[in-house]
């Protein structure tokens, strides 16, 4: 009789446990051990508990292959959330480390395998081969590809967040935050307070502080404090919640009709707009992707749309500063280019407009889009395609976490018929559908990786941009992470191409997933480790850094709500000698919708209680030590990253912290 031991570790996270019956098989090359009942005095498989058990078997079972787990109800149905198996063989030797993770719903029998990762090329033994196969099938039932609506990225086939399994659920204290938070805001606001006032406009600018004193950070009353200033409004450009709009201007639009004259009491000393073109100094902000927008009607009322093209100067002593703004694409008498000249109030409600854009253009295409619906692509794939024991899937699998429900929320709470944006933004209803649909016909694989998008934009040598700095910082350190784990896994070139789960994992993001873009520039087929190794890239700095930059900021930039607008009840004005503050405070919105912008914005873009930092993996996808050192010199260099922004942020005023490390989530999770 031959005795294992074994030990089976239960999840953390509450529920976790179970007191339904636990059964184990272990599966091995000469055979099947005793289907044994793991049952010890006391309690077993509590939250957080690490059981062990013997197993035995009428003779040696050679290499364990794989453990068979089985649940089974026991008066009441009780999932049960399993880490990992450990399995010790009879003569003390190797001990195997077979990860789990996963939730076992329901009376299920499930199978899980040795933890060292292998490609298929890798498994000979025809069990394993099987294993693999019928893993895939179940799992590409359970995630299917639906459109959700034409002309954007594809997405998993899930009405709501309950339709998913419970694999990619929140874990109920995450579920139990997010459904909490926002409420929380709405109540700290005061709304009670507040509830005779809505619908009406605030009196003047000073009335936003009645909702801004509860909640705030250091950099959102810094951005109250210094709003109107044209310095500041050059910063947010660089380093605010949309960070990727900005680009060089070496020739003036035609739809633009400034000269020289109009902007030269902006420009330094004897040089002139000319000279600067020539210089590279002259950027650029064109909306013209809001152009023709239907607005939003909000409570009966229409709220109104600019597409501004705004024109910055990077001034040697004041920085990047607005220099020209149109607030639409087609120039007339209606349409005057206000300048920093004019009326100051003319002025700031210009730069108002642009910043209303700004707010339509950071949530929907640089931060839904272009990091949710793209990630949400990958995540589908890899779920579909490639086993747990995949390397690729190990690699992965962190920086997917919680990103299918957070995407299914934002689809039936955000932007849905009757979501938030519904009831307080300007493009919400048909805007923002036809916004992303634009914007995704217009995405490229190059512009989605951050050493082409510096470069095509012609930012590169643009000073104090500390997006682009850090975010290169970042992609050099995951590019070299991936590469190093690639490597370890694919020795050449052509095992890459021989990989049929990776081919067909590559077939479904192109094929199935950013369906209808023939020029996104992702090939159907991967053909080197070094394309292998850059999708990994973007794919991660995706769901890591580039979310960050994108979310983590937007309550310091739109809590202080004049400073970037969700919405606008008047049209943009026509006749600078004509705005008034009355003018400016009708055009704001309201005490409602001011309200919700800031709750929405909080609950969505504070620091999240269960978050995990980029590079930290609390589930051991990977055993082998060569893999866990890969990843440790990552973490490492994470480290060297932190001290070096936090030394480059010393004695700063207005400090750029977003891409910390230590404060980018692994993946996203709001």
């Amino acid at each position: 009789m031959e005795v294992y031991t074994v030990t089976v570790a239960t999840g953390t996270s509450e529920y976790s446990g179970t007191n339904n019956y636990i059964y184990l098989t272990l599966v091995g090359e000469n055979g099947e051990s005793e289907r044994t009942q793991l049952d010890n005095p006391g309690l077993d498989f509590c939250r957080g508990a690490v059981d062990q058990y013997k197993v035995t078997s009428p003779s040696p079972l050679g290499s364990v292959l794989l453990v068979r787990l089985e649940k089974q109800r026991y008066w009441v149905e009780d999932n049960w959330f399993c880490q990992y198996v450990t399995v010790e063989p009879p003569d003390g030797g190797k001990v195997l480390t077979f990860p789990c993770y996963r939730w076992f719903v329901g009376d299920v029998k499930m199978e899980i395998r040795e933890g060292t990762a292998k490609t298929l090329t890798g498994d000979s033994a025809l069990q394993l081969l099987e294993h693999r196969r019928t893993e895939l099938q179940e799992r590409q039932k359970t995630y299917r590809w639906v459109t959700w609506a034409p002309g954007i990225p594809r997405c998993v086939d899930a009405e709501t967040e309950a339709d998913l399994p419970q694999d990619a659920r929140f874990d109920n204290e995450k579920r139990s935050d997010f459904e909490h938070s926002l409420h929380y805001a709405l109540l700290e606001l005061s709304l009670k307070k507040l509830t005779i006032w809505f619908g009406k406009s605030w009196d003047d600018l000073e009335d936003f502080k009645r909702i801004f004193w509860k909640l705030k950070s250091p950099i959102a009353e810094y951005c109250m404090k210094h709003w109107k200033e044209d310095w500041f409004f050059g910063y947010q450009c660089l380093n605010g919640s949309n960070p990727r709009m900005i680009q060089r201007c070496k020739k003036l639009p035609e739809n633009l009709p400034v000269t020289a004259d109009m902007v030269q009491r902006s420009m330094a000393g004897r040089t002139n707009l000319n000279k600067e073109l020539k210089a590279g100094n002259i950027y650029l902000l064109d909306y013209a992707i809001m152009d023709g927008i239907p607005s939003n009607t909000i409570k009966g009322h229409p709220q109104y749309i600019a597409a501004p093209i705004c024109l910055l100067y990077q001034h040697p002593d004041e920085g990047l500063i607005p220099i020209a703004i149109q607030l639409e694409q087609t120039p007339g008498r209606d349409t005057p280019i206000f300048l920093p000249s004019d009326p100051p109030l003319a002025w700031l409600l210009a730069k108002m407009w642009v910043r209303h854009s700004e707010f339509q253009v950071f949530q929907l295409l640089s931060h839904l889009l272009r990091t949710h619906l793209v990630v949400e692509v990958f995540c589908v794939a890899t779920l579909r395609q490639l086993p747990a024991v995949h390397p690729i899937y190990k690699l992965l699998a962190p920086h997917l976490r919680y990103t299918l429900e957070i995407n299914c929320r934002g689809r039936t709470q955000l932007i849905s018929a009757n979501g938030i944006f519904k009831r307080v933004v300007s493009t919400g209803g048909d805007g923002l559908l036809i916004l992303a649909q634009r914007e995704y016909k217009v995405l490229t694989y190059r512009s989605i990786q951050p050493l082409y998008d510096f470069c095509d934009r012609g930012v590169s040598q643009l000073p104090n941009y500390f997006y682009k700095d850090h975010s290169l910082m970042l992609w050099e350190a995951i590019h070299s992470f991936v590469s190093s784990m690639v490597n370890l896994y694919y020795q050449s070139d052509h095992d890459v191409q021989e990989d049929l789960e990776l081919q067909a994992w590559i077939r479904d993001i192109t094929e199935e997933g950013f369906t209808e873009l023939p020029n996104f520039g992702l090939p159907s087929k991967l053909s080197s480790r070094e394309e292998l190794c850059t999708l990994l890239a973007v794919a991660i700095f995706t769901s890591t850094a580039q979310h960050a930059a994108t979310n983590n900021g937007q309550f310091d930039w739109c809590a202080w709500v004049p400073n970037t607008p969700c919405t606008m009840r008047q049209p943009p004005p026509t006749d600078k000698d004509a705005v008034t503050m009355d003018m400016i405070m009708a055009t704001l919105p309201d005490v409602s919708q001011s309200c919700v912008q800031m709750a929405i914005t909080w609950h969505l873009g504070r620091a999240q209680p269960d978050a995990i930092p980029l590079g930290r993996y609390t589930e051991d996808h990977f055993t082998e030590a060569k893999a866990l050192e890969v990843i440790d010199r990552f973490r490492m260099e994470l480290k060297e990253i932190e001290k070096h922004i936090l030394t480059e942020n010393e004695g700063l005023e207005l400090q750029y912290l977003f891409l910390l490390p230590s404060r980018i989530e692994n993946s996203i999770t709001i």
